[in-house]
């Protein structure tokens, strides 16, 4: 891969993994419009890499405090508090994508990577993004999550698998319908993002794997190492000024894309 390929793909994963604009359908799309030929699956793992970093990094405090909390009410149930409770929301919210990804996996990787289903999805969950923002609540915290809640989030989640609807636009708007804030909906899904790209990249890794494709590591660290900086950086300025903009900008994006692949589809 030339270097500057290397660049363009590994920061587009690292803006759009975390942004309510669908990655999977900028990283579909770039190739053909840019010219390129497909990165290849050793750059998705890498990248996928860089990415969980960014987000384990960024909630690295959250990350132990609900983990530990997490196994040890495993051992004492009694002593379940409230970093060990969204844990296991966060457990519950996981499930439906799990089953989803492995029954739809062949589904997704040929007849759901059209540039038409892409153009839909982005346009109709943007529409569902706007309705979200503009009729939830945004009254309620992450740590007020039920189990209830979890399912419908996980729910959207596993929708999310279709390229164009976006992961993580598709659990925000499953948080602003049930009465989360922007922040509360955004850190939910962003925490959430973390057993879901683990067992992407693990689906990813294993094909890999049986592949025996050779592995240019120096373009996979790069393209590790820039999809960390971005999606790090990323999370950080989403989560301070999303509750000021709201989510109308990216429903705007998520228009204006979904138009011009539509244009280009047809």
């Amino acid at each position: 891969m030339e270097l500057l390929q290397i660049f363009i793909l590994a920061a587009l994963q690292g803006l759009t993994e975390f942004l309510p604009i669908s990655s999977s359908a900028h990283l579909i799309l770039a190739p053909h419009v840019l010219g390129y030929a497909d990165q290849g699956l050793a750059f998705d793992v890498a990248v996928h890499v860089g990415t969980l970093a960014a987000v384990i990094g960024y909630f690295r405090h959250e990350v132990i405090s609900i983990g530990g909390d997490f196994f040890r009410s495993w051992v004492n149930p009694t002593a379940r508090s409230r970093e060990s409770r969204l844990g296991w929301m966060i457990l519950i919210a996981t499930i439906p994508v799990g089953l989803f990804g492995l029954l739809m996996k062949s589904l997704v990787e040929t007849d759901l990577r059209s540039p038409l289903v892409i153009a839909i999805t982005t346009i109709g969950f943007g529409v569902l993004l706007l309705a979200a923002d503009k009729l939830g609540k945004r009254n309620r915290d992450e740590y007020t999550i039920n189990w209830w809640d979890a399912v419908i989030v996980g729910l959207f989640q596993a929708i999310a698998i279709i390229p164009g609807t976006s992961r993580s636009g598709s659990t925000m708007t499953a948080g602003l319908f049930l009465g989360l804030t922007r922040k509360a909906a955004s850190r939910f899904s962003f925490l959430l993002s973390i057993p879901t790209i683990i067992m992407s990249g693990g689906l990813l890794t294993l094909d890999l794997i049986g592949s025996g494709i050779e592995t240019d590591w120096l373009s996979l660290g790069i393209g590790a190492g820039l999809a960390f900086i971005t999606a790090y950086l990323c999370i950080h300025f989403f989560l301070q000024f999303i509750e000021r903009i709201g989510m109308t900008p990216f429903v705007i994006y998520r228009l204006i894309l979904g138009g011009a692949i539509l244009y280009l589809a047809l």
